[in-house]
């Protein structure tokens, strides 16, 4: 069995037999033509997706307008956005120190790198160019995940995937100065590529998507675990794809944490920095004790607060849902894997949502439950009311509630 045979294995029988994400376009041949074929195939869930997020930036610059706030400095120069400014312009901290929150080797570097490497071509302030690069990365972003939806439940559900995706109660991130963006459209085409048995390309972007945030780490794994199960079942003289994209695959993260390391001359260096963010990894105990103390004994806990929480739970929920759904492998170690970084993490409890925000494989039972119900009307109503409470709850987040997102 070949390589991009044994990954195609990874599809359920029952969807492998129908034909998925086949460009529109005609006979148009060549890397070029494909390209513009795949585009206009992706076309109406781009377009969805424009829209969606279109209304949630009207909101939020209605609102910001009514408080006398300005949307640019909101979107592309607050919390950890300046973080990311200040290593693109000065670079990172070059030792440990004991300061709290204070140490900037928290963050990884890729987009720092490239609002760099771009504000020295293009015209605009650093934080401007922070900001197109985010909301670029979020179309490639939203291609992705309609790209997975697309090859394992056809073009419909993938749009509707795409669509569910951007009513996310945080999507408003998305077109802000953070990484989600960037790491979300890295880790949906590595899962792509995975899933069309592309293992160079699998090993590549998975290796950037390493270098984006530390949840690269979920990545990482769903690559290599495919492609090494993927070894076993494919003869010894053509695993070399393979194995070049499960070796691959991990290599950013690894070379950044290593990197901190040295920058700090000791080996732990990067969870050190990690620990004085108060960022560690207990298994779950700190995550239950906040929800604890919010559902029964907190009096009045901040909306936004209730919000991340709900979040969290219904992310759990839907794990299961793809568990049952027997999901492709790729798809439930990502997901998995992520649930367990964020879920499992004794630092800040706000940003979990944001967290999540990547892991669109979890959207998946939504997204086929809506492409198979008998009802357009129906569909409608739900994702124009899911598309209204999300421009709120962004526009809540970034406005009402005194903390990062």
């Amino acid at each position: 069995m070949s390589p991009a045979a044994t990954a195609h294995a990874f599809v359920p029988a029952s969807r492998r037999a129908r034909s998925r994400n086949r460009p529109a376009g005609g006979g148009a041949s060549g890397p070029h033509g494909r390209l513009l074929g795949a585009l206009r195939h992706a076309g109406p869930a781009l377009t969805a997706y424009l829209a969606v997020r279109l209304c949630g930036l009207l909101v939020l610059a209605r609102l910001a307008h009514a408080q006398g706030h300005g949307v640019w400095p909101t979107l592309a120069a607050s919390w950890d956005s300046n973080w990311y400014l200040e290593i693109a312009a000065d670079g990172y901290a070059d030792a440990l120190g004991t300061r709290v929150n204070d140490n900037n080797l928290a963050f990884f570097p890729l987009y720092p790198l490239l609002v760099r490497a771009l504000s020295a071509i293009a015209p605009g302030s650093p934080a401007s160019v922070g900001l197109l690069l985010s909301v670029g990365c979020s179309f490639a972003a939203a291609w992705g995940v309609f790209a997975v939806g697309d090859r394992l439940y056809g073009r419909r559900a993938g749009t509707l995937l795409t669509v569910v995706w951007a009513t996310l109660p945080v999507a408003a991130v998305q077109w802000m100065g953070y990484t989600e963006s960037l790491f979300t459209a890295l880790s949906a085409w590595a899962l792509y590529a995975v899933l069309a048995g592309g293992w160079g390309w699998a090993g590549a972007l998975a290796g950037l998507a390493g270098l984006a945030r530390p949840t690269g780490i979920a990545v990482a794994a769903a690559v290599t675990c495919a492609a090494l199960l993927s070894c076993r079942r494919t003869p010894r003289g053509r695993r070399a794809p393979a194995v070049v994209g499960a070796v691959t695959a991990p290599l950013g993260w690894l070379a950044y944490v290593a990197w901190v390391g040295l920058r700090v001359g000791r080996w732990d260096g990067y969870f050190a920095v990690q620990r004085l963010w108060k960022n560690e990894w207990d298994g779950g105990r700190a995550t239950l004790l906040e929800l604890r103390q919010q559902l029964l004994y907190a009096g009045r806990t901040p909306l936004f607060l209730l919000l991340v929480s709900a979040v969290l739970i219904v992310s759990a929920v839907l794990f299961l849902l793809c568990l049952a759904d027997r999901q492709p492998l790729p798809l439930l170690v990502f997901t998995g894997v992520l649930l367990l970084v964020v879920l499992g993490s004794a630092g800040v409890y706000f940003p979990r949502a944001r967290f999540l925000l990547p892991g669109f494989p979890l959207l998946l039972p939504a997204a086929r439950a809506l492409a198979a119900a008998r009802s357009p009307a129906a569909v409608g109503v739900v994702l124009a009311a899911a598309t209204l409470l999300s421009a709120w709850a962004g526009a809540h987040m970034l406005l009402v509630w005194h903390g990062p997102p």
